[in-house]
């Protein structure tokens, strides 16, 4: 008899770890690690994922005590290896292990055991995305001087267009009406053959011209610096990591395929995640360009049908590059030789769902467990990433830094310019732009370019505000002032995504909610007001194209916005965060930052850090081509440390001080951080439970060295889809056992009912 360990679909601390079970000789063969199994569990059944097989019988039990597995669910979609990351994800990031598990299963995939009532039995629901199938239709030796009779122009039309080879028949029947019932007719004849193949969703082309990567005559120094390091560490197998600081435009992703393809020599496979969506048709593009079919793209735009399609080619083997968002890290790839992670300080790779792990951390547990080497590529690395280096390793590995200063082709970094706003304000102006970069723009559309305008700040005003009372309108459910959409004529929470219809002044029907004077105006700036007043500014034929989390709701608006762009011979692409990383568009000379100062003022130990990658990675995108590029920096604070490092594209005028007031307030990179939010609709149980999880964490650590704990306190938003927010932080040494202390600690206390708490380890998100 063989025995299976099974980890339970159920969400809760209260059942850490795996349970045991026989294995029948019916389906022994079936259950190997990474089956999706039904299994007897407290007098009802349970969908459980099998972790690990054994000959041997768990230890103190007998095993005719042993319940055995009923039946098996899904096929396995991963393996000891991944078992072994999923289990170190519930350790290090306090989650039960079946939200670490579900990481790795089939898209679409959801198996539970539900019931109607408390009386009724148990019962199985099983969802799952499933191959989609297509009938194609072809000729058939019968074609062979076949005459349809004279009246039968169908089949007649049909013949001719399978002459020029197999078409699927849903394709006829949208351009012959009543293909489908000639084609029954001429395969009952022996005229055509009907056949289903497999359908492959998720492939989209794009028309981007950066969608290309043409191999270079030779590659730069620091490019052939970069892939011997990568090649090292793929031969060390250790899981070491190789950190690849180029500036913008230094042909980091040339480094990437070349690696790559000597990877798929030796026999292995590539994962490669980007930050942005946006950026997937680009970069996938490319990578297609040079690998051809032989790459999966998975992300969450993708619907579920093609997420599915992608990720099953990746695990019958047919395709050994996967590329996509977070998520990507998780695909079923075997024998993996090469994890890359591009623009690896963005925010976007740590989740913000249970499990709230970091895509760069679990890679780097992939990579040790796996033998492979792991890539970090960025023009801004992370304060983390840049520490480990100087120390040489981190956690057992070895990380190694990389340098690339020199764009190829002879490329120069564009030229930065720094617009203190107060000045232009007491001079008069009172415009969305500055007059230099006004004059830019000019330039711009009488040389016929394109300009890139970055504004992280999406609508058509931050806010109304009553000139009378000074009321500002605030959203009935959450702690956060209300955007101005002009366009819709609505104010907006962006928190929860309410609406309310109002039009501000001068409109007469305008009324402030607290006075009822009729002079409720809009004051600060969106991307909506930006577009407007770009209309206005520029000659009618440059193209205005605005890209936010407004325009880019639709599937594949990312991709057409930016072909839109790329297409249109003189443009201005306007939008928030998603459009400063990872593109490239030779024919941009100028790149304006309206606002700077969006995020250096948010109460965040990573503002500063956020807001100099930012704004480093936006005036990377000018001047990749030919022609030398322009960055104009509009700010109110002109001389803070990440303004002046831009301007002279020099880190080290940001990274001091920034290292210095991290060290002495003990924040990372020189500690580790989490953070637990307790949120609910009764404020007092919520004070009650935050303030007993900051008790328990205080006796937990007390007389440790290096660990601090502060708060209870509330959140920045202290409201949020009426549930109360509070929070409590905790800092730990590097090598603490942070994820183990706070989980423990969240086990041992009642929180009550209603009351939701979550566990953020290596928090990013403070608000």
């Amino acid at each position: 008899m063989r025995f299976a360990s099974v980890a339970l679909d159920i969400s809760t601390r209260a059942l850490e770890g795996t349970f045991d079970y026989a294995i029948p000789e019916a389906i022994e063969g079936q259950v190997t690690v990474g089956v999706t199994v039904l299994v007897p569990f407290s007098h009802r059944s349970a969908v459980g994922y099998v972790m690990a097989t054994s000959d041997e019988p768990p230890k103190d039990v007998a095993p005719s005590r042993l319940l055995a597995v009923v039946q098996v669910l899904a096929p396995a979609a991963f393996g000891p290896h991944s078992a072994a990351v999923a289990r170190w994800i519930a350790h290090e990031y306090a989650c039960p292990l079946a939200d670490a598990v579900r990481l790795f299963l089939a898209p679409g995939q959801k198996v539970r055991v539900t019931r109607e009532s408390s009386d009724a039995p148990w019962e199985l629901v099983a969802e799952k995305a499933a191959p989609a199938d297509a009938r194609w239709v072809s000729l058939a030796p019968g074609a062979q001087g076949f005459e349809p009779i004279r009246n039968a122009s169908r089949q007649r039309e049909v013949l001719e267009a399978l002459s020029a080879g197999a078409m699927r028949l849903a394709e006829l029947s949208a351009t012959i009406p009543g293909a489908s019932t000639a084609v029954n007719a001429l395969a009952k004849r022996g005229v055509v053959t009907v056949e289903t193949r497999r359908q492959i969703r998720g492939g989209e082309k794009t028309t981007l011209s950066s969608a290309h990567a043409p191999r270079p005559e030779r590659l730069t120094q620091g490019q052939l610096a970069a892939v011997a390091a990568i090649d090292e560490a793929r031969s060390r197998a250790a899981g070491d990591v190789v950190l690849v600081d180029g500036v913008t435009g230094s042909g980091k992703t040339e480094v990437y395929l070349e690696a790559i393809e000597r990877t798929l020599v030796s026999g292995k496979g590539a994962l490669v995640l980007v930050p942005e969506i946006s950026l997937t048709a680009q970069t996938v593009g490319r990578f297609r360009s040079r690998f051809g079919d032989d790459v999966a793209v998975l992300h969450s735009r993708l619907s579920t049908g093609e997420r599915f399609d992608q990720w099953d080619l990746v695990r019958q083997g047919a395709v050994h590059v996967v590329v996509g968002a977070r998520s990507a890290l998780f695909a079923p790839l075997a024998n993996v030789g090469l994890i890359i992670i591009d623009e690896e300080h963005e925010s976007s790779y740590k989740q913000d769902s249970s499990p709230r792990y970091h895509a760069r951390e679990v890679a780097a547990r992939m990579a040790q467990e796996w033998g492979c080497a792991l890539v970090l590529g960025s023009a801004t690395p992370s304060l983390e990433s840049l520490r480990r280096c100087e120390v040489g390793s981190w956690r057992g590995a070895r990380w190694t830094r990389v340098e690339m200063s020199e764009r190829p082709g002879g490329a120069v970094l564009p030229k930065v310019s720094i617009v203190d706003m107060a000045s232009q304000f007491r001079g008069g102006s009172r415009s969305v732009f500055s007059e230099p970069l006004r004059r830019a723009l000019g330039g711009v559309a009488e040389r016929r370019e394109k300009a890139v305008l970055l504004l992280n700040r999406r609508g058509f005003a931050n806010f109304l505000m009553c000139r009378e009372c000074g009321c500002v309108p605030e959203c009935p459910h959450c702690s956060t002032a209300l955007t101005y959409h002009e366009r819709t004529h609505a104010l907006v929470c962006h928190t929860c995504g309410r609406s309310w219809p109002v039009r501000a002044y001068p409109d007469p029907s305008t009324r402030c909610p607290n006075c009822g004077s009729r002079y409720l105006g809009a004051y600060g700036v969106g991307t909506q007001r930006v577009e407007d007043e770009l209309s206005m500014l520029l000659p009618k034929d440059v193209e205005v194209i605005r890209m936010d989390a407004d325009t880019t709701r639709a599937k594949g608006a990312h991709q057409r916005l930016l072909e839109q762009f790329d297409a249109a011979e003189c443009a201005v692409l306007v939008g928030t965060q998603m459009i400063a990383k990872g593109l490239d568009f030779p024919e941009v000379t100028l790149v304006g930052v309206i606002n700077a100062d969006t995020m250096l003022k948010l109460p965040d130990f990573r503002a500063a850090e956020r807001t100099y990658d930012l704004l480093e990675q936006v005036a990377g995108r000018a001047g990749r081509g030919g022609r030398p590029g322009e960055v104009i920096v509009q700010t109110y604070w002109a001389t803070h440390p990440a303004m002046q490092a831009v301007l002279a594209h020099r880190r080290d005028v940001f990274l001091a001080p920034e290292l210095a007031e991290r060290k002495e307030a003990s924040y990372p990179p020189f500690s580790r951080l989490a953070n637990v939010l307790v949120w609910g609709k009764n404020a007092r149980a919520v004070g009650d439970a935050s303030a007993n999880m900051a008790a328990a964490l205080r006796e937990k650590v007390a007389g440790l060295p290096g660990w601090e704990v502060l708060g209870p306190a509330d959140c920045v938003k202290a409201r949020v889809k009426d549930r109360t927010r509070r929070h409590v932080m905790v800092k730990a040494p590097l090598d603490a056992d942070l994820g183990g202390v706070v989980s423990e600690c969240a086990a041992g206390i009642g929180r009550g009912m209603g009351i939701n708490m979550a566990l953020d380890i290596d928090a990013y998100d403070l608000m």
